[in-house]
């Protein structure tokens, strides 16, 4: 079977991530129990909770860093734990990954850094990924010139940027982002956010997003999942999450920062979008 053949088996139709009664743990400590999660095609999902809840253990379980101790998940319809190497392949080539702290590999360019899902998943002849490489640089906004740096010559701005271009490399229909404004100055992350908005709508993307950004959740997000007591606690936009009586949900939305950055986006009126 070709490559090309597992990737018709994916469906198109089937939600982007279908998480079902998923348990995660470390030895004797549960981070997760009976954890579901859906997400549709070309939302924005913002994922917070509190430190401890297992935000980036669900991304690692999703994306397979990370053995499942129960559950499922099934990524355009193919479930995870029984895809094969081809089907693994061809579920990679679809989603793109921007990690924390960009997880560039530091002896190489920027543009190498790019080009290298090309190199691992394409065919393509040498000037063709060039070319590519350096489309994706300009449409993660890095200037001209950005692709000859190694990381270490990069910003924290430039170092998060570069590494969206490289998910960007494939044309994924999902995206994985794991705190993408963390450690940006407020001018800068702001600017992410607009970027990020922007890419989701012209591409028509699915976005799993980790963040603690409050910000980031009034202007990018379509939809919030807060992960508490081990399991998705609700899962609704920004300003219904505002409502909920959850001791968690309310802390964090309703005290002086949450209120801080309601008032800094306020809710669109009547007959305009969300965006």
């Amino acid at each position: 079977m070709s490559s090309s053949d597992d990737e018709a088996e994916l469906d198109s139709e089937a939600p982007p991530i279908e998480v079902r009664g998923l348990c995660s743990q470390f030895g004797d400590h549960v981070v997760h129990k009976d954890l579901d999660l859906t997400i549709q095609r070309g939302e924005v999902v913002g994922v917070v909770g509190g430190s401890g809840s297992g935000k980036s253990v669900l991304l690692n379980s999703i994306i397979g860093l990370k053995r499942l101790e129960g559950g499922s998940v099934h990524i355009f319809g193919a479930n995870i734990r029984q895809a094969s190497r081809r089907k693994w392949s061809a579920i990679e080539r679809r989603w793109g990954v921007l990690f924390q702290q960009g997880a560039l590999w530091s002896n190489l360019t920027v543009k190498e850094n790019v080009a290298a899902p090309l190199l691992e998943h394409t065919d393509m002849g040498a000037r063709e990924i060039s070319e590519l490489a350096d489309l994706k640089i300009a449409l993660a906004g890095l200037p001209a010139g950005a692709g000859a740096l190694k990381p270490s010559e990069l910003s924290g701005g430039m170092i998060k940027r570069a590494g969206l271009a490289r998910a960007l490399a494939l044309d994924p229909e999902l995206l994985f982002l794991d705190e993408p404004t963390s450690g940006l100055d407020p001018i800068s992350a702001g600017a992410f956010d607009v970027l990020l908005r922007d890419l989701a709508d012209s591409l028509d993307l699915t976005v799993f997003m980790i963040t603690h950004d409050l910000d980031s959740l009034y202007t990018v997000t379509d939809q919030v999942a807060v992960l508490a007591d081990k399991h998705v606690v609700a899962m609704a936009p920004v300003r219904e999450l505002e409502h909920f009586d959850h001791p968690w949900i309310r802390a964090y939305f309703c005290g002086p920062r949450g209120r801080a950055a309601a008032g800094a986006h306020p809710a669109p009126g009547p007959g305009q979008g969300a965006h």
